[in-house]
């Protein structure tokens, strides 16, 4: 079974850190670009950031610049987004997806996680 599974959504304050993984099994991810993904209540699902199949190339939004990171360890066949200084405006559901180049257009992406709960609250 081809499957996505995230992890490390929380709840965190404001200005705290979470650390999200984004696992495959059934599938190798080394032919895969990946994409985070978030949706807060009554708002359309955002892109946040996508790390090429070799990890060469990597894109953020811009709400979250110079606070997230994404990376990619090929050999635990799991990607990462790092996220620092989280805001309140951070709060979403987050989803990892799978697509052969990074693409901004949700509906490309071949293979969806469940998502993870983040929530940044005091």
């Amino acid at each position: 079974q081809l499957q996505l599974v995230e992890s490390g959504g929380g709840l965190v304050q404001p200005g705290g850190s979470l650390r999200l993984s984004c696992a495959a099994s059934g599938f190798t991810l080394d032919y895969y670009a990946i994409g985070w993904f978030r949706q807060a209540p009554g708002k359309e699902r955002e892109g946040v950031s996508c790390i090429s199949s070799s990890g060469g190339r990597i894109n953020y939004a811009d709400s979250v610049k110079g606070r997230f990171t994404i990376s990619r360890d090929n050999a635990k066949n799991t990607v990462y987004l790092q996220m620092n200084s989280l805001k309140p405006e951070d709060t979403a559901v987050y989803y990892c997806a799978a697509v052969p180049l990074c693409t901004v257009v949700a509906s490309n992406y071949d293979y969806w996680g469940q998502g993870t709960q983040v929530t940044v609250s005091s």
